[in-house]
């Protein structure tokens, strides 16, 4: 898994992580458009007293009524979306909020991928609980809205039964490696998620870097104190590797690591069985 009680570059921020000596179908490309309206569809408007009241979407939350991924093994066209400000989540154009997106998360920029489009509207993936979970930001001329939307030619590939990592770039792989994944009882998840976060520990114990993602355990609710998260980091024993031997994070060899690094934030992570 993740990381026990670890310390962020900019604070302390414990995640899940695999400590314990036992740690943790391919899609259509392109992000799927909704049929068009004749016009775009307003937001509905929400209060300041409504906002205060709206869950923040994060690694450490559950946003119960947001709507899940409906083509969960579907590769995107590399849009990543980032907002200057807060930006209020919908259920859907013209549907009522479901929660807030922060501008950080664990003290890095939230880049999240964009999966589907309407005029107007991006679908993105969350970070929070449950897996897959997503939600709608109004985009409606962009400026207005304060965000920056980016395109990345990198795909991060997953396969916990051949216990392989891959690295593409456009129509070329960067990097292949054997990688150890989440044990029986623990498996990491499967689903199109992303990077949520680049983390450096002050006093690494077993990985240098770790890369949080927008997923959580399936079995742990918690762990060393921390909410579950998913994610990539090192691992000191390489007799790990091409095993399931962890508490559902992908530990990988130390160049994998270094290439994960230098991937912008939000690239989406495809993991497979």
């Amino acid at each position: 898994m993740v990381v026990a009680a670890l310390v962020v570059v900019v604070g302390a921020v414990a995640l899940i992580a695999g400590l314990t000596g036992s740690g943790d179908g391919g899609g259509t490309a392109g992000a799927q458009s909704v049929a068009a309206p004749a016009q775009v569809v307003s937001p509905v408007s929400v209060s300041a007293q409504e906002l205060a009241k709206l869950p923040r979407a994060t690694t450490f939350t559950r946003i119960s009524t947001a709507p899940l991924d409906q083509d969960p093994f579907a590769v995107t066209d590399g849009l990543v979306l980032h907002s200057l400000d807060p930006q209020v989540l919908y259920a859907g154009p013209g549907m009522g909020p479901i929660g807030v997106l922060p501008v950080t998360e664990l003290g890095s920029p939230t880049w999240v991928p964009v999966v589907q489009t309407s005029p107007g509207w991006d679908r993105v993936l969350l970070p929070s609980r449950p897996n897959r979970a997503t939600g709608w930001i109004y985009a409606g001329g962009n400026a207005d809205a304060n965000l920056q939307v980016r395109r990345t030619d990198y795909t991060v590939r997953i396969e916990t039964g051949a216990r392989k990592l891959t690295v593409d770039e456009g129509g070329g792989t960067v990097g292949t490696w054997t990688v150890a994944v989440g044990a029986a009882g623990t498996p990491t998840p499967t689903g199109r998620t992303f990077l949520l976060a680049l983390l450096a520990p002050p006093h690494p114990t077993y990985s240098p870097l770790i890369l949080p993602l927008g997923f959580h355990s399936n079995v742990l609710s918690t762990f060393g104190g921390g909410p579950g998260t998913v994610g990539l980091h090192g691992w000191p024993d390489t007799s790990v590797f091409g095993h399931a031997v962890s508490n559902g994070c992908v530990r990988v060899p130390a160049d994998a690591l270094h290439t994960l690094s230098s991937l912008p934030l939000g690239t989406l992570v495809m993991i497979t069985s």
